[in-house]
């Protein structure tokens, strides 16, 4: 598995090379950039990250980062700093996501805390994108007619109400009943149910 990583960004090329240093000393993977357009526009480790983020730059803002990363689906936790904080600031850096906003110069301990604080958070909401992207997979190896089985039985229909609904025999309904759970990994009903909440799958109901 990928090592953890940081990402810090901030125009300060002092203040950048300081966390990164910083950073490196206390075991961690850490890439600087010294713009938000050229970190959104770097590729990502499949490994847990957090991003220390500096609120006020250039063309992207900390805040405009934060909004670009949503848009992209990205859910790494956010860490930002300013040298001018204020309540409404914090409000607003809140809203965007953040887990952490610090006051510069940060002390060393703060920010230690906070990217452990961060890291620790994504691993388990990386799990959880991983198992989402395995069950996605999986989705897309179904036939239309075992998508729309899987949709009718995550609806709660019995077996007969299942074939009904595709205007098949009640064997066939149960042939495809148990191709979806083979392809989809469920070991149960309640297991198809919760795969298809994470995806979002509407259920159908018979006509």
């Amino acid at each position: 598995m990928t090592a953890p990583m940081v990402f810090v960004v901030d125009d300060d090329d002092a203040v950048r090379a300081s966390i990164l240093n910083l950073l490196a000393a206390e075991g961690f993977e850490a890439r600087g950039f010294a713009a938000g357009a050229a970190f959104i526009g770097a590729s990502r480790p499949d490994s847990a990250a957090c991003l220390v983020c500096d609120m006020k730059m250039p063309e992207l803002g900390g805040l405009e980062v934060a909004a670009e990363m949503a848009r992209q689906g990205s859910g790494i936790p956010i860490i930002f700093m300013t040298g001018f904080g204020s309540i409404p600031m914090t409000v607003q850096a809140m809203k965007a996501g953040a887990i952490e906003f610090l006051t510069k110069p940060v002390a060393p301990e703060e920010l230690l805390r906070a990217v452990r604080d961060g890291l620790r958070a994504d691993e388990a909401n990386l799990a959880a994108r991983r198992e989402t992207a395995q069950l996605r997979q999986r989705l897309s190896s179904l036939t239309p007619r075992e998508r729309e089985t899987m949709e009718l039985v995550i609806g709660g229909l019995l077996n007969k109400q299942v074939a009904d609904a595709l205007g098949v025999s009640e064997i066939m309904a149960k042939t495809h009943k148990r191709k979806v759970m083979d392809k989809m990994g469920a070991r149960s009903l309640p297991d198809l149910v919760r795969y298809a909440e994470r995806l979002q799958i509407a259920r159908a109901r018979s006509r």
